[in-house]
């Protein structure tokens, strides 16, 4: 799962077309739909915090959980300049650990497409059902098949900005139902220098059917899903799924 290394230190600039305000308004207008307003917020994936630093805004007590310690850098960069009173954590997210339970818990920017094994995102459904409020609220969302198939599979795209450009190569495998990003940049050092970096990112094809399985094993209640960031219900054209489950009970379940 380790990515986004040297990718972090330009990633707010070539996400800077991400309607982050519009996505913040969504999740907290679900949130209060369920009750969920105020207390402990986690955000498992919060990469630099563009996303955790919108949901203090709106009164929340935030944790973001983040595997790269590049991102959760430039996250607490944007925390010393805010003064918004957030934890992070470097954690992997199918381990980790609070020190209590939360009202409500988010990702967003299909940050669960990186768990490739179906028996891993189980588990952090597990995690998430156990530090979960009794009934408290788990929203997070994911890219579909059809956006590998038809959109991002075997297509290139590439981006040239001032200081930093990149070229994005995808090559999915629709039997294996894996998406591979091979990630070219090039990093403006000093004067007319650039430096080449190269990382590759691999995310799996999920099923909406696919999902209500995997909550179910892990002890988390469906309740609905929706083409992100609409009311509208998915269809097959739909290429990012948002979808919200409640706890429904705790069970013994440990790590290792």
């Amino acid at each position: 799962m380790e990515a986004y290394t040297c990718f972090a230190s330009v990633y707010d600039i070539f996400m800077d077309n991400i309607p982050y305000d519009e996505w913040a308004a969504y999740l907290y207008d679900l949130f209060r739909e369920y009750q969920v307003e105020g207390g402990l917020m986690l955000e498992l994936g919060c990469g630099t915090g563009a996303m955790t630093e919108r949901m203090a805004a709106y009164g929340y007590d935030m944790i973001g959980v983040d595997n790269s310690e590049e991102m959760l850098e430039a996250a607490l960069e944007k925390k010393l300049e805010s003064g918004c009173d957030i934890l992070y954590l470097q954690q992997d997210m199918r381990e980790f650990e609070l020190y209590g339970t939360v009202r409500g818990i988010y990702s967003v920017c299909d940050s669960l497409n990186y768990i490739t094994e179906e028996e891993d995102l189980v588990r952090v459904f597990h995690w998430v059902n156990n530090y979960l409020d009794p009934g408290g609220i788990f929203i997070f969302d994911f890219n579909t098949e059809y956006k590998y198939r038809e959109i991002l599979g075997q297509q290139t795209i590439a981006e040239n900005r001032e200081d930093c450009s990149f070229i994005w190569e995808n090559e999915y495998d629709e039997e294996q139902k894996i998406n591979t990003y091979d990630l070219t940049l090039f990093i403006r050092q000093q004067g007319k220098l650039y430096e080449k970096y190269e990382e590759t990112h691999f995310q799996r094809a999920y099923t909406l059917q696919n999902i209500q399985e995997l909550l179910e094993r892990a002890g988390l209640l469906y309740i609905t899903a929706y083409d992100a960031f609409t009311r509208n219900s998915p269809s097959k054209t739909s290429e990012r799924i948002c979808v919200i489950a409640r706890e429904h009970g705790k069970e013994i379940f440990r790590k290792g």
